[in-house]
C-alpha cells in the first residue's frame, strides 16, 4: 500500500467549446512564453531592444517543434510506419513526441535566419535566450504528465507516479516521475546559466554551451532510469549517446571560445547603440538642428562687428598719437624760435647804440 504518491490526471485535455484545450500542447505554449519573456530581459541588459527576441522567436519556435518531432519520429519510426501503425499519427503532435535534440538544432537554423535578417550575432542571442530555453523545457516536461508518459522503474518512494492507463502498451503501476525529475532538472540548469554568466561574464555563445553541456549530463542519468522502449548501442540508449556527444561537443566550445574569443560583446544590436539609429532619430526634435547654422552665422556677424569695432578703436588710438607727436613737434619748434628772435633783438639794440654817437660827433 502507498501512502504518498503523485497521482495522473484521469485526461489529457480540457474542454473548451468546440476546441479542447490539450495538457501537453499547453505547457509548451507556457514555456515559449516564459522562454520569450525572461530572454527579452536578459536581451534588454546587454544591450538590445525591447521586442527583438520575440521578433526572431517567431523563426525559431516553429523550426524547433517541426525539428523535434523529425526528431522522434525518426527515432521512434516503428511507431508510426510498421506493420499495423498508422502514419498520419506522425502529425499529431498533440499526443506527444518531441526530441528536445531535433527542436533545438532546427530550432537554431530559424535563429539563425531571424539574427541574420536583423545584423544581429546568433551566439549574443543563444547566450540571452539558455536560461529561458532551460525553464521551458521544465514547464514542457509536465505535458508528459498529461499524456502519462516519461517515467523511469517501479519504486515505492513516496514521490511515485501512479500510472492508470493500460494504453500503448503502458502497464499500470507505481514508477519514478522522470517527467519531474528532468523538469527540476532544468530549472536548476537556468539559475547555473544566469549564475555563471554574472559570475564570469560569459559571451559568444558560451552561455549557451553552458546550458547544453549542464543539461547533457542531467538527461544522461534520467534517460538511464527510463523504461519505455527505445534504440540501444553497446548497452545504451540512442539519447545516452547523444546527450554525451552533444556534452564534448559543448565542452569543447567553451574552451576554443574562451581562447579564441574572450569576453563579451559589447555590441549585440547595431541599431540599439548607433546615436544615428531608428530610436535616436524618433528621440531628437529636427527644429533645434535646423536653427543651429542660423545662430552660428549670427554668432559669427557678431564676431565681425566686434572685429570691425575693435579696427575703429585701433584707428583711432592711432590718429591721438599723431596728434600727440604733432603737438610734440610744434612746441619744439616754438622753444627753438624764440632764442632765434631774443638774439635778433639783441643785435639790432647793438646796432642802434653803435649809430648814436656818430651822429654826436658830426
Amino acid at each position: 500500500m502507498y501512502l504518498a504518491y503523485i497521482p495522473s490526471p484521469s485526461r489529457g485535455e480540457l474542454p473548451l467549446g468546440p476546441i479542447p484545450l490539450r495538457g501537453y500542447a499547453f505547457c509548451i505554449i507556457i514555456g515559449v512564453f516564459v522562454a520569450v519573456w525572461l530572454g527579452n530581459k536578459r536581451w534588454i541588459a546587454r544591450g538590445g531592444r525591447a521586442g527583438t527576441v520575440a521578433d526572431i522567436a517567431v523563426w525559431a519556435v516553429p523550426f524547433g517543434l517541426v525539428g523535434g518531432r523529425l526528431y522522434h519520429v525518426i527515432t521512434d519510426y516503428e511507431l508510426y510506419f510498421s506493420e499495423g501503425r498508422d502514419w498520419v499519427d506522425a502529425f499529431k503532435i498533440w499526443q506527444g513526441g518531441l526530441g528536445i535534440w531535433g527542436a533545438i538544432a532546427l530550432g537554431a537554423v530559424g535563429a539563425w535566419i531571424g539574427c541574420r535578417r536583423r545584423g544581429i550575432p546568433l551566439p549574443a542571442y543563444a547566450d540571452a535566450i539558455a536560461p529561458g530555453i532551460a525553464v521551458a523545457q521544465a514547464l514542457g516536461r509536465w505535458g508528459n504528465w498529461f499524456n502519462q508518459e516519461l517515467y523511469g522503474r517501479e519504486t515505492h518512494l513516496p514521490w511515485a507516479l501512479h500510472i492508470t492507463s493500460d494504453e500503448g502498451g503502458r502497464v499500470p503501476g507505481y514508477y519514478h516521475p522522470t517527467f519531474l525529475y528532468e523538469s527540476l532538472w532544468c530549472i536548476g540548469v537556468a539559475l547555473l546559466v544566469i549564475w555563471a554568466d554574472r559570475r564570469f561574464k560569459l559571451g559568444h555563445g558560451r552561455a549557451f554551451a553552458v546550458y547544453v553541456a549542464a543539461y547533457c549530463v542531467g538527461r544522461a542519468w534520467i534517460e538511464y532510469m527510463r523504461v519505455d522502449d527505445a534504440h540501444h548501442f553497446l548497452g545504451l540508449r540512442l539519447n545516452d549517446w547523444t546527450a554525451l556527444i552533444v556534452f564534448l561537443l559543448a565542452v569543447a566550445y567553451i574552451i576554443v571560445s574562451a581562447k579564441k574569443r574572450p569576453g563579451r560583446e559589447e555590441i549585440v544590436e547595431p541599431e540599439a547603440d548607433v546615436p544615428g539609429g531608428p530610436d535616436a532619430e524618433a528621440a531628437s526634435p529636427e527644429a533645434p538642428e535646423a536653427e543651429e547654422p542660423v545662430e552660428g552665422a549670427k554668432a559669427e556677424g557678431t564676431t565681425t562687428e566686434g572685429a570691425k569695432a575693435e579696427g575703429a578703436k585701433t584707428e583711432g588710438a592711432k590718429a591721438e598719437d599723431a596728434k600727440a607727436e604733432g603737438a610734440k613737434a610744434e612746441d619744439k619748434d616754438g622753444a627753438t624760435a624764440a632764442p632765434k628772435a631774443a638774439g635778433e633783438d639783441k643785435a639790432a639794440a647793438g646796432a642802434s647804440s653803435k649809430s648814436a654817437p656818430t651822429a654826436r660827433e658830426s
